[in-house]
């Protein structure tokens, strides 16, 4: 298994979840995309469609959310580091304090490859991703066989997120 710090020997495949309920959202997502397609080592290799959702432990309007897969030469923690920065970039503000405020843009680190870890700064795979309609249903759309390392085919957890609203894709 690989360390978080290490490269790979040839790309893996990682799974970023991307949301947003502040501003333009839509509009927000898209130019993550354009942003995370520009990361040196980092080819964007899949999206899911656009889903609105409603918040789950947060408050505000409806989330906009959507799955991309990636090819990466990047260690976890490195594509991690580049996926804040461009949470930063594009006015990500994280409250002290405030768990799950709203937000212009939210970039998660869902699985990469095989990796089973959980420190201080980096938890993959993600550890709430099985519980979130938000996560799940357009992740399935663009890898409708994943495993998710350590648990189950993401699959087996969608009835137990059947009551979440998720409208799409748009």
């Amino acid at each position: 298994m690989m360390h978080p710090d290490e490269k790979p020997g040839t790309p893996v495949t990682a799974y970023v979840a991307l949301g947003a309920n502040l501003g333009d959202a839509a509009a927000a997502l898209r130019e993550a995309l354009v942003r995370i397609g520009q990361i040196p080592g980092v080819r964007l290799d899949a999206v899911s469609g656009l889903y609105r959702t409603e918040p789950i432990e947060s408050s505000g309007p409806d989330y906009f959310n959507a799955v991309a897969r990636v090819q990466t030469s990047l260690s976890a923690r490195e594509l991690l580091h580049a996926l804040q920065a461009i949470e930063n970039r594009l006015g990500r503000v994280r409250p002290a304090g405030v768990v799950n405020a709203p937000r212009t843009m939210d970039l998660d680190l869902l699985i990469y490859d095989d990796l089973v870890c959980s420190d201080e700064e980096l938890v993959v795979p993600h550890p709430r991703m099985h519980l979130r309609a938000f996560v799940l249903v357009p992740l399935l759309q663009i890898a409708p066989d994943i495993e998710i390392p350590g648990k189950a085919s993401a699959r087996t957890y969608l009835p137990s997120v059947a009551d979440q609203r998720i409208d799409g894709p748009l």
